[in-house]
């Protein structure tokens, strides 16, 4: 890893996302992410928005959609 991608944990727990993570991975000022733990890591993923979701399953199979009472 570049020495520019390297951050540190704050004292009230913030981390600062290096410029050049930011950029690359487009995200923007006030866009939510989740935590997902894995192993000793953390995965760190952006939240979708709801007009990101819209149509997400348009074309979807539904002939084997299992019953409500499984």
């Amino acid at each position: 890893m570049a020495g520019k991608d390297v951050t540190k944990l704050s004292s009230k727990f913030q981390i600062s996302v290096p410029k050049s993570v930011r950029e690359k991975q487009k995200w923007k000022p006030g866009q939510k992410f989740a935590f997902v733990p894995n192993g000793k890591s953390v995965v760190l993923v952006p939240m979708p928005t709801l007009d990101e979701l819209f149509g997400i399953a348009r074309g979807a199979n539904t002939d084997d959609i299992r019953d409500h009472d499984d």
